[in-house]
């Protein structure tokens, strides 16, 4: 088998027949998690995740 109908064949199988009303659930979670981390965390401590995400993205 070909490896791209094989990849085609893997991600059509995981993704078919999802529960609309948990996709929405987990979607909602993610949009208010987000948002909640965000206020609570600190001048400095964003300024901290930034650097380290600039480190590790502009070090390879």
């Amino acid at each position: 088998m070909d490896v791209n109908k094989l990849a085609h064949k893997i991600v059509k199988k995981a993704t078919e027949d999802k529960n609309p009303a948990a996709v929405a659930l987990g979607r909602l979670g993610g949009l208010i998690g987000g948002h909640a981390r965000a206020k609570k965390l600190t001048a400095k401590r964003k300024k901290e995740i930034a650097k380290k995400a600039a480190k590790a993205r502009w070090s390879r």
